[in-house]
């Protein structure tokens, strides 16, 4: 069994395509209104892709505060920079829990955790 995806209820689809495509710099593979009232856009790179969906008779997109998704990034410094430049605030971080990872949470437009995650050299 392959993870293909994971779906995430919005209520603003120009917003959180601004976010995942614009902030994160998620690619937008494939963009559609399967019925009136509903829009659902695919992004991401490799096998696993973020759904989103806007669908306009729900307006409730509720998370649990313990769940996060995590985007691997090859500057955590860069990648804060430009999340604040694109009007994306630090939720909470960075931390650095081991000598091989650091990490720091921003929020999506609907107040999902989203973890940005730098990889660090292994000490010889």
């Amino acid at each position: 069994m392959d993870f293909c995806w994971v779906t995430i209820n919005v209520r603003d689809m120009e917003k959180s395509l601004a976010f995942y495509r614009d902030a994160l710099g998620l690619e937008l593979h494939r963009r559609m209104k399967p019925v009136p009232g509903t829009e659902i856009a695919f992004l991401g790179s490799g096998a696993t892709e973020v759904e989103l969906i806007r669908n306009e008779k729900n307006d409730d997109c509720a998370y649990g505060k313990d769940i996060s998704l995590g985007f691997k990034v090859t500057s955590l410094e860069e990648a804060i920079a430009l999340l604040a430049s694109k009007g994306t605030p630090l939720h909470s971080g960075p931390f650095s829990p081991s000598p091989t990872i650091k990490f720091a949470y921003v929020l999506d437009p609907d107040g999902l955790k989203i973890q940005i995650v730098e990889d660090l050299p292994a000490l010889a």
